[in-house]
């Protein structure tokens, strides 16, 4: 992984106001107080200046209205942003990093597969029977993809995901390892004898574009139609997300969270970490919910913040909080006016006698 200086400014621009050698070779990126030789470094922030005269970076970001307090100081660049520089330049090397192509051994295509430009099968990846596959996907070693299932242009899928048949993925997704999707629904009628009896499963999942899902996510199948995650849906790690269900467009759904069968969640929803919610139910656009949130029953209010168990808005869920952070010195004080109160019963029973 590595870029030249002339590179580098050919790629975020920028101005600099020495003469840098162009022969000089990134090949890292690292904080201002750590940067050692071949990194870039970056500066924004005024408490950090204290590091820039020791710095053993190649060259530094700065900001265009930065003034260095001292003339020793690594080579600067000078640009319009530097976190939008800065993150240019991570997805830079990331693309460098992570640049896969052609087909490794052993890999297992069927017959009917068909793939387009600039695919990479890692070792012991498995395409059933139909599957099609776009431009630029990479899909890393020991994934298994079932029949029919489709992946569009520049998705990458990590190693050990399961996609189950019949599933669709759409443009620019990412899957990361351990994900499953398309896995059956959790569909069991109860029979007289207390046994179970399954129902089969046969929609499948659909992920729109732009998309990723978290490692170790599980997505079910639907048990007739399609579980859909739309455009722009971004999903944490260790997510669980039942059959029928549908996420609206760029929700972010954090760690541990739990959505039941057949509830629908609107577009740009938050849904922090170890919610859950019941199935069956709709959620309103833009809602907002706290991590641990029980969420019982639909919201129909758009654009409002939940918190709890039971779920309250989140300035009453706090008043809650406080009452109950208080409830030991209340009881004693309520016990103290009973005892009071008993005490002046006694003595007007007494007196009446």
């Amino acid at each position: 992984m590595e870029l030249t200086i002339k590179e580098l400014l050919d790629f975020i621009g920028g101005d600099t106001k020495e003469k840098l050698d162009e022969k000089i070779v990134i090949t890292t990126i690292s904080p201002i107080e750590e940067a050692k030789e071949g990194a870039i470094s970056f500066l924004y922030l005024k408490s950090y200046n204290q590091y820039l005269k020791s710095s053993d970076a190649a060259v530094v970001l700065v900001n265009k209205n930065f003034i260095p307090e001292s003339n020793e100081h690594p080579p600067l660049i000078y640009v319009d942003d530097v976190k939008k520089s800065l993150m240019l330049l991570i997805n830079k090397f990331k693309e460098i990093q992570d640049y896969k192509s052609g087909i490794e051994e052993p890999v297992y295509i069927s017959k009917d597969v068909k793939y387009g430009d600039n695919v990479y099968l890692g070792a012991f990846v498995y395409l059933g029977k139909g599957v099609r596959i776009g431009n630029n996907v990479k899909i890393y070693p020991n994934t298994f993809i079932g029949d029919d299932v489709k992946i569009d242009d520049n998705s990458i899928i990590y190693a050990g995901v399961k996609i189950y048949n019949r599933c669709e993925i759409g443009k620019n997704c990412i899957l990361h390892s351990g994900c499953i999707i398309g896995g059956d629904g959790f569909g069991h009628e109860p029979q007289k004898d207390g046994s179970y009896k399954k129902i089969p499963q046969i929609g499948n999942v659909i992920l729109r574009d732009n998309v990723e899902v978290g490692a170790n996510t599980t997505i079910d199948r639907a048990s007739i139609e399609s579980t859909i995650i739309n455009k722009g849906v971004k999903l944490d790690n260790l997510i669980m997300i039942a059959h029928n269900v549908e996420i609206g467009e760029n929700t972010v759904v954090i760690a541990q969270t739990g959505i039941s069968g057949s509830t629908k969640i609107g577009k740009r929803c938050i849904l922090a970490g170890q919610s859950g919610f019941v199935g069956h139910i709709s959620i309103a656009d833009g809602s907002q919910f706290g991590a641990k949130s029980g969420v019982s029953k639909s919201i129909k209010e758009e654009n409002q913040q939940w918190f709890g168990v039971p779920l309250m808005k989140v300035k009453e869920s706090l008043k809650m909080q406080v009452l109950l952070r208080n409830l030991p010195d209340l009881f004693s004080q309520i016990k103290e006016i009973k005892n009071e109160l008993l005490k002046i019963k006694s003595e007007k029973s007494n007196n009446g006698k």
